[in-house]
């Protein structure tokens, strides 16, 4: 299984970026994606989840800001950012897991097997 992470870039406040994340190996129409990121220094976090079904989960920092969406004919995840601010700014990571696990925490990097390498996401004032 690889997830390759892309998209990120560099915006100013107010502006927007979409996150791609393509897996191989599995099918992300039948599994479950978060999106987590870290900022330098500080500990990796939760951004947001979608489950196979399409119920999605955010942040209280990114709800109404962020959306999550896939293209199952490209076997990509997205995740949409709009009116970006500066402590959006970290390293941005995809992740799946194998779908044979039971007990799913949406918000836990531990709930999640496969990670994409991160792509940065850097947003100035």
């Amino acid at each position: 299984v690889q997830l390759q992470a892309s998209g990120g870039g560099s915006v100013q406040a107010g502006g927007s970026l979409r996150l791609s994340c393509a897996a191989s190996g599995v099918p992300l129409s039948r599994s479950n994606i978060g999106w987590f990121r870290q900022a330098p220094g500080k500990e990796r976090e939760f951004v947001a989840a979608e489950r196979s079904g399409g119920a999605t989960y955010f942040a209280e920092s990114v709800k109404g800001r962020f959306t999550c969406s896939r293209d199952n004919t490209k076997n990509t995840a997205y995740l949409q950012m709009d009116v970006l601010k500066p402590e959006d700014t970290a390293v941005y990571y995809c992740a799946t897991r194998n779908s044979l696990r039971v007990g799913y925490v949406f918000s836990a990097a531990g709930s999640y097997d496969y990670w994409g390498q991160g792509t940065q996401v850097t947003v100035s004032s």
